[in-house]
């Protein structure tokens, strides 16, 4: 065995011990899971502007499916929103910025025009909320059923069979959380409390304390 590779054990058996100490010395850190990387994309807001995944670098992203004919339950998805856009000030984000896109599950339908009008319906801030679209209806399913993993389907009465649900990306564009189940605790408190525990990752994660944080990953200490 090479004395390289013995140095690159020593070291590595080292940081786990460090993280380990730091993990102690820290606790109780909580953090969310690093699931997957979210699609890459491109789509068309409710202004007619572009919006890309990188667009989005460096802030917190909450993503939501619908399309604007959608009986139950795209309304309660809707209020769901509404509530979290009323509610942001009660969370500490360290000065980060969330935007809310919704991304429409009927291209045909669905015109930049209608999905202003739809957001303008329920009070959307645009400056916050995006409605998007694209034409491209296998890179629609691309994004939306494998990128996202949200299953939906067109059922031929003009009407859309999916999953509801929300997904939630850091300013890295990782998902970090997913809500496609209902619980005893309202999607909203959920989701309002990950963003403020993903702030404080982000504001904590320097010099040592940021061992604290990784070694939370490492033993999956997951905020409910």
């Amino acid at each position: 065995m090479s004395k390289t590779f013995l140095n690159a054990i020593y070291v590595f058996a080292a940081l786990l011990i460090l993280a380990a100490f730091a993990f102690k010395v820290f606790q109780p850190i909580q953090v969310l899971p690093r699931m997957r990387i979210a699609p890459a994309y491109q789509f068309t807001d409710q202004d007619g502007q572009p919006l890309t995944s990188e667009t989005l670098r460096g802030q917190f992203a909450l993503y939501s499916f619908t399309y604007t004919q959608c009986p139950a339950p795209c309304y309660n998805m809707a209020e769901t929103m509404q509530e979290i856009q009323s509610r942001l000030g009660e969370v500490d984000l360290g000065g980060i910025p969330v935007t809310f896109i919704t991304i429409s599950l009927d291209p045909d339908r669905d015109t930049t025009e209608v999905l202003k009008a739809y957001g303008e319906s329920i009070g959307a801030d645009f400056n916050h909320w995006k409605f998007v679209t694209t034409t491209n209806k296998d890179l629609l399913k691309t994004i939306v059923g494998a990128g996202f993993e949200t299953y939906y389907e067109n059922i031929g009465d003009g009407s859309i069979r999916f999953d509801p649900g929300y997904v939630l990306v850091d300013g890295w564009g990782v998902i970090r959380a997913e809500y496609r189940y209902a619980t005893e605790v309202s999607d909203a408190d959920r989701i309002l409390r990950h963003l403020g525990v993903l702030a404080d990752e982000v504001k904590n994660s320097k010099g040592s304390t940021k061992l604290a944080y990784e070694a939370a990953h490492l033993f999956l200490c997951y905020a409910p």
